[in-house]
């Protein structure tokens, strides 16, 4: 495997990057069981706990994130929004515990994509990127198989497929994509162990030859959709940055 081929120091460093973006998105996961079943039945009602946490972390980060970056989580947040209640009260995607859209699922698009611009663009990362990136092909495809063989999750199964096929001809977006497929798994399971929302049985609890586990192992791929909005919004409120790029490129190929 190409990636134990990487020097340990720089595995390490690697490691380490990672886990200093994504790390406390990992662990802010857990924070969903306050949103979950048991404690909002057993306890107290949390949800707007949670969407005043959220928008603090949301507003940190912004704070401290450069021009490009804080423009670019704006749109995913707007785009979230729109996206949330288009996919899960439009079609019925999925369905929150309180059959409503938490004000910090908009915000932790948000966040998750500030975390992995940033660890996708570290020197070092970016160095060995093409190892990294084989590395997580692998857990994507195990995860899949996994999801496939042991739940019954062709909808997910589908979802990866997909995901692979439009990343074929997208070499440059793969790192990105495939650390957020990981990380999306992460976040899927903690909220749905919690019952801070719920997948049907089937894809979009209409099509019954797609059965789906909850959750599917490849909803990354509306993230990816996601990306392109933001990618396309950014590029309209930077046109004359956008197109003193492209001439920049056109002028280093020739």
């Amino acid at each position: 495997m190409q990636f134990l081929k990487i020097p340990k120091a720089d595995l390490k460093t690697i490691f380490v990057i990672f886990f200093r973006e994504a790390g406390l998105f990992i662990a802010a996961v857990f924070l969903l069981f306050f949103d979950g079943i048991y404690f909002n039945t057993n306890i107290i009602e949390s949800q707007l706990m949670l969407n005043i946490l959220m928008g603090l972390a949301f507003l940190a980060m912004l704070y401290r994130a450069n021009s490009r970056a804080r423009k670019l989580m704006v749109i995913g947040v707007v785009l979230g929004f729109v996206g949330e209640h288009f996919f899960s009260r439009v079609l019925g995607m999925y369905t929150y515990r309180l059959d409503n859209v938490p004000l910090y699922v908009p915000f932790g698009h948000g966040v998750l994509y500030a975390r992995i611009f940033r660890f996708s663009k570290a020197s070092l990362v970016k160095k060995y990127h093409k190892q990294i990136e084989s590395f997580l092909s692998i857990l994507m495809i195990i995860v899949a198989a996994i999801y496939m063989l042991f739940f019954n999750d062709l909808f997910g199964f589908i979802m990866t497929v997909v995901v692979f096929l439009i990343l074929w001809k997208r070499p440059k977006d793969r790192l990105f994509f495939f650390s957020m497929y990981m990380l999306v798994v992460v976040l899927e399971i903690g909220g749905t162990a919690f019952g801070a929302w719920k997948w049907p049985n089937t894809a979009f609890g209409i099509f019954e030859f797609l059965p789906s586990n909850n959750p599917p192992s490849g909803i990354s791929l509306f993230y990816f959709l996601l990306d392109i909005g933001c990618f396309v919004f950014y590029i309209q409120l930077n046109k004359k940055a956008w197109k003193r790029l492209k001439r920049i490129r056109k002028y280093q190929l020739n």
